[in-house]
């Protein structure tokens, strides 16, 4: 069992917890009760902006400066030794974004410790502290303890722990910043989207758009068009995020037609991204196994599929609408108007 715990999280210069950091502190919680350890909260830049008391910590301490507000290793990395060094946990919880990712390895091999990433639970067995995570496009499980590592730092994924609730403040005593050779600055920041943004890994609904879109439908026609104008609206006029199986990026090479704005990107399940969102609609899917794969983490699974025997939506949707999903979006996004 873990005995003291060290929740480490990265702040902007705006202050504010992403929702990934909120789990953290959420899954830090959890361990805190379940384990009795003391936990401690660690914050890299500034105190954060959100009151975040109701996790429970005994110790709240942050590295200030306008140096570690700004996504670098090398500060990074040495204001998060400064924290394990201070605190002297056992096992060291980070959230699973591209800034904590970047510089954990490193904390690890300085900090003589061990590091696994992308953790998908934490139980309690025989006394320690045992970590799940998934490989193979979540098709195989691994439970992982490191009772020697010393400390032990895992990344927790998004979607897995419940967001500690907001609004109780929490007291931070700054510690001395370490001395960091800044020599890699941040010249601009600049938006992932030119155009329509369709890719919202933190929207709460999910839409995927299967090949049925692009198929000949029961007039005998092909409403590629009307397939894109709806599915768009959608995702505009709800804030949804868009995802969609292999089979519909790669249309394009086979001469087919399209829908413009998917890419590989878009892909989730075996071959593509893994989405974490609370709800999820499949429109004119047609069993493909990727989706099945895919919506392992989504809580609420809904399908609009003209068939109603089909074994992708029997087997893993939560409720199946049995209809033409061109006239079903149709009427959603003019009640969403």
């Amino acid at each position: 069992m873990s005995d003291k715990i060290l929740c480490l999280i990265p702040v902007g210069a705006d202050g504010k917890l992403d929702r990934l950091s909120l789990e953290c502190l959420g899954a830090a919680s959890e361990l805190k009760s379940a384990t009795g350890a003391s936990l401690a909260v660690g914050c890299i830049g500034k105190a954060p902006e959100v009151a975040i008391g109701a996790c429970g910590a005994e110790q709240y301490l942050c590295v200030e400066g306008e140096a570690f507000q700004t996504p670098r290793y090398a500060t990074d990395v040495s204001a998060a030794e400064k924290l394990v060094a201070q605190v002297g946990p056992t096992l060291v919880l980070a959230p699973s974004s591209s800034r904590a990712l970047r510089f954990l390895s490193g904390l690890a091999v300085r900090t003589n410790g061990a590091v696994d990433t992308h953790i998908t639970g934490l139980q309690l067995e025989d006394g320690a502290v045992v970590a799940s995570r998934w490989f193979y496009r979540q098709r195989i499980e691994t439970r992982i303890s490191r009772k020697e590592a010393n400390p032990w730092i895992l990344s927790i994924e998004s979607g897995v722990y419940a967001s500690i609730e907001v609004g109780t403040e929490a007291t931070f005593e700054c510690i001395e910043a370490p001395e960091v050779n800044t020599r890699t600055k941040t010249v601009a920041e600049e938006a992932t989207s030119g155009g329509d943004q369709t890719i919202r890994p933190d929207a709460d609904l999910l839409l995927v758009a299967g090949a049925g879109w692009t198929k000949k439908q029961g007039d005998g026609s092909v409403k590629s068009d009307t397939a894109s104008d709806l599915i768009l609206d959608f995702v505009t006029k709800r804030k949804a995020s868009l995802g969609s199986s292999k089979s519909m990026v790669d249309l394009s090479s086979e001469g087919q037609d399209v829908l413009p704005f998917l890419t590989h990107l878009h892909q989730i399940g075996q071959t593509g991204s893994t989405p974490r969102h609370s709800k999820g609609l499949a429109t004119c899917c047609h069993g493909e196994e990727p989706h099945a794969v895919g919506w392992r983490f989504i809580k609420d699974r809904r399908a609009i599929n003209l068939d109603g025997n089909c074994g992708w939506a029997h087997g893993k949707a939560d409720v199946l609408y049995v209809a033409d999903a061109f006239e079903v979006m149709g009427k959603v996004n003019a009640l969403l108007s």
